[in-house]
């Protein structure tokens, strides 16, 4: 391959665009994420390292990071969580006051989007702590019990409609066949 060929490759294989928070120190993440599996505040490191144990414990190899404030758009807490992932493998969470983004080498974009959404909590470790639920145990199929409903009320209104119009035909052949009885004469009245 020319010199060329093998840009391109390299292009192909690389994000066309990555975007990090400006204020963050990639390589001072990757070195406490790599420790502990946490990269946040020291308040909340101890919660957020009993969540990553928890959910290691039940096979989801969790990373989680935290930045103190947001970056200029949320989709760098994404890429942040690409870059992190790439490096140290497995489902990685990136949290700031008002955004998360996510990254997982074994778990769907859906999945992880569906948890993001159900996950927002009082604090960074209850947050991750309910993302980590979602992706393990995810919550009700809604959409699996709505056709159910749909199709039970529709079952219902069937059998409803089915029985009246079975009474409507019934009392319709009953009229046809039934004699209407003639009024004797009982006498007539002259004047």
């Amino acid at each position: 391959m020319s010199a060329a060929n093998n840009h391109l490759v390299v292009l192909a294989q690389s994000p066309v665009h990555l975007a990090l928070p400006g204020n963050v120190d990639v390589d001072e993440v990757l070195a406490d994420v790599a420790v502990d599996g946490v990269f946040a505040p020291a308040a909340d490191v101890p919660g957020l390292t009993t969540v990553v144990a928890d959910a290691r414990e039940r096979g989801v190899e969790l990373s989680v990071v935290v930045l103190d404030s947001n970056p200029d758009r949320d989709s760098d807490l994404r890429d942040l969580a690409t870059t992190v992932g790439k490096s140290e493998g497995g489902t990685v969470l990136v949290l700031s006051p008002n955004w998360m983004g996510t990254y997982s080498d074994s778990i769907s974009r859906v999945e992880l989007e569906t948890a993001q959404d159900r996950s927002f909590g009082e604090s960074a470790a209850t947050t991750a702590e309910r993302f980590t639920h979602e992706i393990v145990e995810p919550g009700p199929p809604w959409a699996a019990y709505t056709v159910v409903i749909v199709a039970v009320v529709a079952a219902f209104v069937g059998a409803v409609f089915l029985t009246k119009w079975r009474k409507a035909h019934d009392v319709t052949q009953n009229s046809d066949t039934v004699e209407h009885p003639t009024r004797p004469d009982v006498g007539s009245t002259s004047s």
